[in-house]
């Protein structure tokens, strides 16, 4: 009987974990939608409609850019926000293909969590 060796890609798990990581946080979540509604914002629209600490926003919104769920272009003095449709819908789809193949029940998650 031969042994099955798992290989795992350090390089692609991190950044698979980023991009998780990213999603799964409410706020970010939050702010995603406001983009999305409003197709394309600067930072200053995001945390004066969002109610949010200019700094808080702008953390989020890096972590959101370097995990590559949102894009940027300039207008003028104007560093504008957009949502990287392309790059959720293939991440949305990565983990519901994993979670069809693989079904794991939410009770279980939750004991590993504590």
């Amino acid at each position: 009987m031969s042994k099955q060796h798992a290989q795992i890609d350090a390089a692609k798990l991190d950044v698979s974990s980023e991009i998780l990581r990213a999603l799964a946080h409410p706020l970010r979540l939050q702010i995603i939608e406001f983009i999305d509604t409003n197709k394309s914002v600067n930072v200053n629209k995001i945390y004066n409609t969002l109610k949010l600490e200019q700094s808080i926003t702008s953390q989020h919104l890096r972590i959101l850019r370097t995990a590559g769920l949102v894009t940027t272009r300039r207008e003028g003095k104007f560093i504008l926000y957009e949502v990287n449709y392309n790059y959720i819908d293939n991440s949305v789809r990565a983990v519901d293909t994993f979670l069809t193949n693989n079904p794991v029940e939410i009770d279980d998650m939750e004991l590993m969590a504590d």
